[in-house]
């Protein structure tokens, strides 16, 4: 598997893992972080930014959590 087949991958379980910040954040959060990971080096990319897009998607799914009204 290629590192853009990877990061697909990566997309995927990151949106099924946080359906609450949507799709369309998923994606943003995923080109972002692995763009931060440019270089010469490739091999680990994918888990690097899986591991970096669910911390900043833990931290959004926990505010979405906190603003919902209380029932």
């Amino acid at each position: 598997m290629d590192e853009d087949q990877a990061i697909a991958h990566v997309q995927d379980r990151l949106i099924e893992r946080y359906p609450d910040v949507g799709p369309d954040v998923v994606r943003d959060a995923v080109q972002d972080i692995h763009h931060h990971f440019d270089g010469p080096v490739r091999n680990y990319v994918p888990i690097l930014v899986e591991r970096e897009a669910a911390s900043r998607l833990d931290e959004l799914s926990a505010r979405s959590e906190d603003e919902q009204p209380a029932t």
